[in-house]
């Protein structure tokens, strides 16, 4: 045992030692001049310490000008920084989120400060706010505000210089952070204010700390502009950096030592940062793992250790017992028009593309490329706000607000209608125990599968109220057993439904099981407008066509069939026009397969090279490629592959009745 824990030991250390050596060696030419650039920022402060007079560091600190000046530059940092916040904040917002014109021009604005010499800040502040500046005689005469030689003016000098800080880190943290979570606040009935301090400043608080920190550190040290425009005056402007500046003249051992101070509060706030404002990863405490999808028992749902079938404390998820029927016109990028009757489900399906996001974007009003004249019930909210129209959005990721849980993310909607804290957390709790997620209640989003987070969102909508409901791809993230669970809740949840429900969805079961209209869309355009059993049995797109199962070919109807747009003939038993544009359907259990040409007449035979073999059930899926007719999709028995001794790059022959196929006038 102890030879084969010391060959492991050995292979182990082998292991290091390669990866040690495997690492990338800067080159010389590169490696001395960086070790010089850190001499040099180093050397400077080593020089600070090595200076220090230890012994006198206490009586050179606790001395009675030194702890006034601390006490005053404490004073005007954490005044300078309140302002930054004030004014701060919203720039940074205005900046990430708004596009306007000028903005360059404002975005230097915010920059200048931090490249102007201190020292010009501060004559430019005197000429702007001074006694003779721009501003000061108004604010003097109407106010009786001076801000030169006075402790407000050091304020001014330190925000003026301090605040840029603030504004570049949050404005960074804003744009780092996805619209898509405001815009579903928005969807769940946020104000825009409401949704700016309950959403968007949690999520970015890191950015916001570290930019105020920052703020604060350089308010803190501020010398330039402050001497420059306030003075340095003991008691009233004189802070600690210029305190240092008077102390090099008599006492420099006591400058050197206060200078150890403001070193040590900077560094004290680098430390703190850990990187944040140079984009380095910051190490997390790793989440607990996600609790593993446990489907409840057949009928009931989990509350704990019990079940129970009619909600949490008795509480059934309500519903509004409106009826809202949806008359949408959507000009723009798409161009169509949507009637619907209270309680119809439509799913809308079509190719990446095909303007189905921005169809359910238009209707939500969070859109520039289509506008939608919207219409739910008696009510037009075409003028209204996303807030105001009672429209709940679904995204493709479920954007679940990271910072709240499970149950304060389904309750969200509510609380943002007005509905009381207690009330709002009891229909939020019944909307999870119907979706099978009550035990997950208190958990956040980063300790939840997708399929679990998934269906939080999805309770999360429907507990808002809606009106109408917007659902992108809902049950993309779940497991097959999940999705079926999950796709009956839905479906029990929609035939008591007062409002209309769009589903985006490129699953043909659930357009099937959860719609009653099939909304085909391309380039923006209805192609195709019908109930589910209409769409299966003629398709009027090759899309939608082969999302079911199907060959699709389109083509141009000839005397003797339809001449096929890519290339080749295809023999069919119905007649068209000539010259009429239409699509040839063709089941893959229609399509018959062959190592020899078939023998006999038939005239829709081509030969071809099997490219992919795929289980669907207990069925194969074979994909024949062809240079005599497009690609062609046969289903055909495990036996019969056997049998035929198909492997990828086999040669075979296809064949298709006439009597198979279906063609759709387009």
């Amino acid at each position: 045992m102890s030879r084969l824990r010391s060959r492991a030991d050995t292979r182990s250390g082998t292991r290091v030692r390669t990866r040690a050596r495997a690492r990338t060696r800067p080159p010389l030419a590169l490696a001395l001049p960086a070790l010089l650039a850190v001499a040099f920022l180093l050397l400077p402060l080593v020089g600070i310490l090595v200076r220090t007079q230890w012994g006198e560091l206490g009586d050179h600190l606790t001395s009675p000008g030194v702890v006034e000046a601390l006490k005053l530059s404490l004073l005007v940092s954490l005044w300078a920084l309140a302002l930054s916040l004030l004014l701060g904040v919203p720039l940074a917002w205005l900046l990430a989120r708004v596009e306007f014109k000028g903005k360059a021009l404002v975005r230097s604005l915010v920059l200048l400060p931090m490249v102007l010499p201190p020292t010009v800040g501060g004559v430019a502040l005197l000429l702007g706010f001074g006694r003779r500046g721009l501003l000061g005689p108004w604010l003097e005469g109407t106010f009786g505000i001076t801000l030169p030689f006075h402790t407000s003016g050091a304020v001014v000098a330190a925000t003026f210089v301090a605040m840029p800080f603030l504004v570049i880190s949050l404005e960074g943290a804003l744009g780092g952070l996805r619209q898509r979570y405001e815009e579903t606040a928005a969807s769940l009935g946020a104000s825009p204010v409401r949704v700016f301090f309950t959403v968007t400043l949690p999520m970015v608080a890191p950015g916001l700390i570290a930019g105020a920190a920052l703020t604060w550190a350089r308010a803190l040290g501020e010398f330039g502009a402050t001497i420059t425009f306030a003075g340095n005056l003991p008691g009233t402007t004189q802070t600690l950096p210029l305190q240092v500046y008077l102390l090099l003249q008599d006492k420099p051992e006591a400058a050197t030592s206060v200078s150890l101070l403001l070193l040590a509060i900077a560094m004290g706030v680098l430390i703190a940062l850990r990187g944040r404002w140079t984009g380095t990863p910051v190490a997390r405490e790793a989440a607990p793992a996600p609790v593993p999808e446990e489907p409840p028992a057949e009928g009931a749902h989990t509350v704990g250790s019990a079940r129970t079938t009619t909600g949490v404390d008795g509480v059934a998820p309500p519903h509004d017992g409106g009826r809202w029927p949806l008359h949408a016109t959507v000009t723009g990028f798409n161009e169509l028009t949507l009637d619907a009757e209270p309680g119809t489900t439509i799913a809308v399906v079509g190719e990446n593309g095909a303007g189905k996001t921005t169809l359910l974007r238009a209707l939500l009003g969070l859109t520039p490329r289509a506008h939608a004249e919207l219409r739910l019930g008696d009510t037009d909210v075409t003028a209204l706000p996303p807030h105001e129209r009672q429209v709940a959005w679904v995204p493709q990721d479920g954007a679940l607000f990271p910072h709240l849980t499970a149950v304060a993310n389904t309750a969200y909607g509510l609380r943002a209608r007005g509905v009381p804290r207690a009330q709002a957390r009891r229909e939020a709790l019944a909307w999870l125990d119907r979706l099978g997620v009550l035990h997950l209640a208190d958990r956040r989003p980063a300790q939840l599968s997708g399929g679990q987070a998934q269906r939080v969102a999805l309770a999360r909508a429907l507990a808002a109220r809606p009106r109408l409901l917007l659902l992108d791809e809902p049950l993309a993230a779940l497991d097959q057993t999940t999705r079926a669970r999950v796709r009956h809740t839905l479906r029990t949840h929609l035939a008591g439904f007062g409002g209309v429900c769009l589903i985006v969805t490129h699953d043909p079961v659930e357009a099937v099981s959860l719609a009653d209209r099939v909304l085909v869309l391309a380039d923006g355009r209805a192609l195709q407008d019908a109930p589910p059993a209409e769409v299966t049995r003629h398709p009027r797109s090759p899309w939608v066509a082969r999302m079911l199962g199907r060959n699709a070919w389109p083509g141009t109807a000839s005397a003797d069939g339809l001449t096929l747009a890519a290339g080749g003939r295809l023999v069919v038993a119905e007649a068209l026009p000539e010259g009429a544009k239409a699509l040839a359907i063709i089941a893959p259990e229609a399509v018959s397969v062959y190592t020899d040409r078939p023998g006999g007449s038939p005239r829709n035979v081509w030969p071809g090279t099997v490219r992919e073999i795929t289980a669907v059930g207990s069925r194969l899926r074979v994909l024949v490629a062809s240079d005599t007719a497009p690609d062609l999709v046969a289903e055909i028995t495990p036996d019969a592959a056997a049998e035929l001794g198909l492997v990828d790059g086999a040669s075979v022959w296809t064949s298709v009745k006439a009597t198979e196929v279906t063609l759709v006038r387009l």
